[in-house]
């Protein structure tokens, strides 16, 4: 075919030759609809499948253009307009953390099953990473995000002022409202408290850190709360805080603290896991047995206890379910439906705990009874 004058029939316009040098950039709409002699709406229409008012030969014009050209539509354009981004963003603090990982494995798993791609970021608990990874994902025009355990900061209010689908996971929405998926965490406090009092522990300690988060916090308000409602008065609950945000770090910290100010209790909350991983470290320097002497609990269930921490008693979340109610709350943000708070049930321990395995009997074993 030709490179002339073309007129498109519907336009009787003529086609302007396209100059040698514009063929060495990018091809735009425009140079498609001036090298096949139609107007940009005309190529603009074809490229997005709307060709049913155009001729077959406008229609074959236009495509022989595109390819002549090398035309690649605006894929950035086209999510703005047509909102069909199928990025989502998580943004998770501190991924060295196995609840962290449990979660963002749960979510890529069920918005790949939706259709989506999910990028992860890890913001270290800092507002200025959190907001830096804001604005590189907006750049990406996700078409949602994940907050796990998000931070007060500027970005994430400028996020959500303007609307942006934003689901809160394990930590509430620092700046109040919006879809969340978590446990009670006052609750899973409150059983930790009835679990030490059935295992005898008549002063529970409770060991958190000096930059509480709301999921934590109310972790160890419900434990103290369900202590004093069950007769023990507040100033035996002893209290201990570690600095820093690494969880390991501040538990092993805080268990200092515990040990300066009256030494090991026979039991404590630790906030999470990871609290509890640091506790038991200096547990070991101090030749203090974990749960013999001291009962830990701790509010995870990582998976890897079973091999690395058989000794520690822990909430179980179940985290392998957060996935498809993230999928829930973004598709109903998404289609403009109203969200709520999803709590997802924990499991409790009993007071014959998971801490207990490597001394109870395998099932069907013979029991030797020391006399």
């Amino acid at each position: 075919m030709g490179r002339g004058r073309r007129e498109e029939p519907m336009t009787g316009k003529p086609a302007k030759p396209v100059p040698e040098g514009a063929r060495k950039h990018a091809a735009s709409l425009a140079t498609v609809a001036r090298d096949a002699g139609v107007s940009v709406a005309t190529v603009s229409r074809i490229v997005n499948g709307k060709t049913g008012r155009a001729s077959a030969q406008t229609i074959a014009r236009v495509e022989e253009a595109i390819t002549r050209l090398s035309y690649r539509p605006n894929s950035v354009g086209r999510a703005l307009r047509h909102r069909t981004s199928r990025v989502v963003a998580m943004l998770a603090p501190n991924l060295d953390n196995p609840a962290m990982a449990a979660i963002a494995v749960s979510t890529e798993s069920a918005l790949r099953d939706a259709g989506f791609v999910m990028i992860l970021c890890d913001t270290h608990d800092r507002a200025e990473l959190q907001d830096d990874y804001l604005r590189a994902m907006r750049d990406q025009l996700v078409a949602g995000y994940v907050m796990v355990s998000a931070v007060r900061s500027k970005g994430l209010e400028e996020t959500l002022k303007r609307g942006d689908p934003t689901v809160f996971v394990a930590r509430r929405n620092p700046l109040g409202g919006g879809a969340f998926v978590g446990i009670d965490d006052r609750k899973a406090g409150a059983d930790v408290a009835d679990f030490l009092l059935a295992c005898g522990v008549d002063r529970p300690a409770v060991l958190m850190a000096q930059q509480n988060a709301s999921s934590t916090s109310e972790r160890a308000a419900g434990f103290i709360e369900r202590l004093v409602a069950r007769g023990l008065p507040d100033d035996a609950i002893r209290r201990a805080i570690g600095p820093g945000l690494s969880h390991i770090e501040i538990g092993y910290a805080a268990a200092g603290m515990l040990v300066r100010e009256g030494g090991w209790p026979r039991g404590a909350l630790c906030v999470s896991d990871m609290i509890a991983y640091g506790a038991y470290r200096l547990a070991v320097q101090h030749g203090v047995q974990i749960p013999q002497r001291c009962r830990l609990v701790g509010v995870d269930g990582n998976a890897i206890n079973t091999w690395i921490a058989p000794w520690l008693t822990s909430i179980r979340i179940p985290y392998e379910s957060f996935g498809r109610h993230v999928v829930e709350q973004l598709q109903s943000l998404w289609s403009g439906a109203a969200t709520s708070e999803i709590r997802v049930p924990h499991e409790a321990p009993s007071a014959w705990s998971e801490s207990d395995a490597p001394m109870r009997p395998a099932a069907g074993a013979t029991q030797i009874v020391k006399r």
